[in-house]
């Protein structure tokens, strides 16, 4: 029944992407809009029909696997959208790229998963598994439109030049934010799920988990910041250097998702989804204001609104995340603190380092230098000075032993 609902689910978007396909091209004013907008609307029916085997890959913890599905299934889309790119397929190719990972993803989890769904039958407690899909769902569509309404504005009030500079700092700068969250949530998820019945483990399995989040994302926000230009001359070249303000203002929101989304594996793990949906009703339209309110400084006004909502909203978030429950705000400030003050220090050893830099070498000799000092000031003072030494070992060593149990059981 899952894999049904997931199907129709897929269904149901796939057709409100048709139907809404002639009002966005009559938005944009851009009539090729159309056929692009029903063709990428097909990525949410191969989503849904393979979102369940990949829940079943995930739920027996076989995330070796899981990776290289996604590894291979984003190496077929990119050939694909070479090979069009090569036919003369032109904006094509894009779409063809984006349709095919889903597809692709899908497949490779039929194929590695060994299930085949048997013909849907209601049971008793079907209603409360609906009701809980239902609410996930709601709450991911709440979630992508606070997140993406900031390209759409642009997109139609600044012009096509505008959003393609904008969209190519927030691609670059969500890279970091998205991969670790997408490689440690299925695991966190997996493990706390797992840990409901056992209040003390389950405390201390997520507080160690959200310190190592937040320590691992913290230099990257810091390089982002720091080290913007020589970023974005590197890694996209010197014909984007206008990307450059825009990636630096967005740097705040990859600390900023470090410190709520794993607040979000501890509602979803909990149950507490509902308050999680409010938590998503709750930031959406301030969001949006934010954006609207950036929106006439032009692409950097719009990055500053979003990151300085994100930032003005991240308090206010975890606190009401974790209000009544086993996690205090004081278990988090103290989870955080120490990235934070390794931080401070490590700002303080590059970043002189840096401007003196600016005119002595070329950009990617800057950036291997500002990133190593960076790197190795931050890991010195959270190993040593901030205490972490201790944490980060014992967490190594269960990640370890987690790791070789389950692929004990796994053989029983």
């Amino acid at each position: 029944m899952d894999r049904k609902r997931n199907l129709l689910v897929g269904a149901i978007l796939t057709a409100i992407s048709a139907a809404f396909a002639p009002g966005l091209s009559a938005f944009y004013g851009e009539p090729r809009l159309f056929w692009v907008t029903i063709a990428l609307g097909m990525g949410f029916l191969f989503n849904g029909a393979g979102v369940q085997h990949a829940a079943v890959l995930q739920r027996e913890m076989r995330f070796t696997t899981l990776a290289i599905v996604e590894i291979i299934s984003l190496c077929v889309s990119v050939a694909v959208g070479l090979a069009m790119a090569l036919g003369g397929y032109g904006y094509w190719a894009l779409v063809g790229m984006s349709v095919s990972l889903p597809l692709a993803s899908s497949v490779g989890a039929w194929v590695t998963a060994g299930w085949i769904p048997s013909r849907p039958s209601h049971n008793r407690g079907l209603g409360s598994m609906l009701k809980f899909g239902g609410i996930v769902t709601l709450n991911g569509l709440v979630v992508y439109l606070a997140y993406n309404a900031d390209k759409l504005l642009l997109g139609r009030f600044a012009g096509v030049e505008t959003l393609g500079i904008y969209g190519r700092a927030y691609q670059l700068v969500s890279i970091p934010t998205e991969n670790l969250h997408s490689a440690l949530s299925g695991v966190a998820l997996s493990a706390l799920s797992r840990l409901q019945s056992d209040a003390y483990r389950f405390r201390s399995y997520f507080l160690k988990g959200y310190s190592l989040f937040i320590s691992l994302t913290v230099p990257i926000t810091l390089a982002c910041a720091l080290f913007a230009t020589d970023i974005v001359d590197v890694l996209l070249g010197p014909k984007w250097t206008q990307a450059a303000p825009i990636f630096r203002a967005l740097a705040p929101t990859i600390v900023v998702f470090a410190l709520i989304n794993p607040l979000g594996w501890f509602l979803f793990a909990t149950g507490r989804i509902e308050r999680s949906l409010r938590l998503a009703f709750f930031v959406a339209p301030l969001v949006i204001a934010a954006y609207a309110f950036g929106l006439k400084y032009g692409a950097s006004g719009v990055a500053i609104g979003f990151s300085g909502m994100m930032m003005t909203l991240t308090v206010p978030f975890a606190l009401w995340a974790v209000h009544d429950t086993i996690i205090s705000p004081r278990d988090l400030l103290r989870a955080a603190k120490p990235p934070m003050v390794a931080a401070l220090v490590a700002t303080a050893v590059a970043l002189p380092f840096s401007l003196w830099l600016q005119n002595h070498l070329t950009s990617l000799w800057r950036l291997l230098i500002e990133g190593t000092l960076l790197a190795a000031s931050y890991a010195v003072v959270l190993y040593y000075i901030a205490g972490q030494k201790d944490l980060l070992e014992r967490l190594f060593r269960d990640f370890a032993h987690s790791w070789s149990s389950t692929r004990q059981l796994r053989h029983l």
